[in-house]
């Protein structure tokens, strides 16, 4: 039987740092750096593992999983483990790629890694389109603020309360300058006008892929939620791809790093602020749409028509999360008066709701939405629809029989108009 080599994988752009050794004499077993192509990587690793029963481990990077898909179609086992879970000493502090690879050889054979799941090459390449489209949103306002800034080096204000209107764009064409001035900012508006047309055209096509087969059932239940549309669902559905991988809603907040962080010891109990240790592009999804519960809850249109046709207990669990996070919101933003912090706190609770929705998961909910809720009922109001009731249970009996309602009558004085 051949000897089970938990093999640690230091990966670069141009190289690999392989080690693997004996756990129970401790002889090194591989100890190389290798190329890091195809052709090189499957040369070597086809000689070892016909050696040794290899397992391989690696760290996410912007690599990607091209290496892991390159190990698996020659039957070498490789993950890939969270870079931000790895063990480290503290006092340790030379850091080489050889040590590298031995530490995460060891962490492997110990058990003490976690590993990230990997994505199909449809879902990596859907992935990368969304993500592409996070780049020219920057791009976008990288340039907005170059022409703001360039107007203030010119001691140019805007006149306008808002900025980016068809107003602002059209005074801003508008401006006189020296030749060299102009010539700047007629580059800068252009450079802006063709940004603005790819990103047009990159959210389009998000949209498209959120309509497809695919995702279109998973995004129609996030996009169910306040706060969310084609693109944000979109940016949820291809980063965290499998809702079920986690156990329960606490997981899936630590791995958005939105559990707060904490250092207590002994007696005292000390609470920092939020990890930050997870995926920051949906970190900052769930929590731009938290900031839209601090509003009262109701159905908007555009809402009503994105819940058309779903199921009525993700339709009650939305509502639910609308009146909870409402709640939530103004009683930590009352009691700390820091909205900053009462939104990161409602996202939080919001990716409770999310983990419910995608995974089926529901407790204690209603059949269907309340459709009175949406406005508070005046005591004015509250009678009447009392006496509606009442008035509707009069004529229900009556039909039944006549003279229970006469001795209703008399006992307690009611007339029945």
């Amino acid at each position: 039987m051949p000897i089970i080599a938990h093999t640690g994988l230091d990966v670069h752009e141009a190289t690999i740092r392989v080690f693997a050794s004996d756990p129970d004499t401790g002889t090194i077993l591989i100890d190389q750096t290798v190329l890091y192509s195809e052709s090189c990587v499957k040369k070597h690793f086809k000689k070892w593992s016909a050696k040794y029963d290899l397992r391989c481990c690696y760290e996410a990077s912007g690599c990607g999983y091209v290496l892991q898909r390159w190990l698996s179609s020659i039957n070498v086992s490789c993950v890939v483990v969270a870079p931000s879970l790895v063990p480290r000493r503290p006092g340790d502090r030379v850091k080489t790629d050889r040590r590298d690879a031995i530490k995460l050889s060891k962490s492997y054979r110990s058990d003490e890694l976690t590993f990230v799941r990997i994505p199909t090459e449809q879902e990596e390449r859907d992935r990368r389109v969304v993500r592409h489209r996070d780049t020219m949103v920057r791009r976008v306002v990288r340039t907005k603020n170059q022409i703001q800034k360039f107007l203030v080096s010119l001691g140019v204000k805007n006149p306008f309360q808002s900025s980016w209107t068809e107003q602002h764009r059209t005074w801003l064409k508008s401006l006189n300058f020296s030749d060299e001035d102009s010539f700047v900012l007629t580059e800068l508006l252009e450079q802006l006008t063709f940004e603005t047309t790819r990103l047009a055209a990159v959210t389009e096509r998000v949209e498209e892929m959120a309509k497809s087969e695919l995702y279109r059932d998973r995004v129609a239940k996030v996009m169910c939620l306040r706060g969310f549309s084609y693109v944000s669902a979109m940016v949820l559905v291809t980063e965290i791809i499998d809702f079920s991988r986690f156990a329960s809603p606490r997981h899936l907040m630590s791995f958005l790093g939105l559990t707060p962080s904490e250092a207590s010891s002994g007696k005292s109990r000390r609470l920092g602020g939020i990890t930050k240790c997870g995926n920051t592009r949906c970190r900052h999804i769930i929590v731009e749409a938290a900031g839209h519960y601090r509003n009262k809850p109701r159905i908007s249109s555009s809402l009503k028509k994105r819940q058309a046709g779903q199921d009525d207990a993700v339709i009650a669990h939305c509502w639910k999360a609308q009146e909870r996070l409402y709640k939530k919101y103004w009683g930590v933003a009352n009691r700390k008066k820091e909205k900053g912090k009462a939104t990161v706190a409602t996202g939080r609770e919001l990716v409770g709701f999310i983990w419910a929705i995608m995974t089926g998961n529901f407790t204690q909910v209603e059949k269907s939405r309340p459709h009175s809720a949406t406005k508070p009922m005046s005591v004015e109001g509250a009678k009447l629809h009392e006496a509606l009731q009442v008035q509707q249970a009069l004529q229900i009996i009556n039909a039944s029989d006549p003279r229970l309602v006469e001795l209703m009558r008399e006992r307690l004085q009611l007339s029945c108009a």
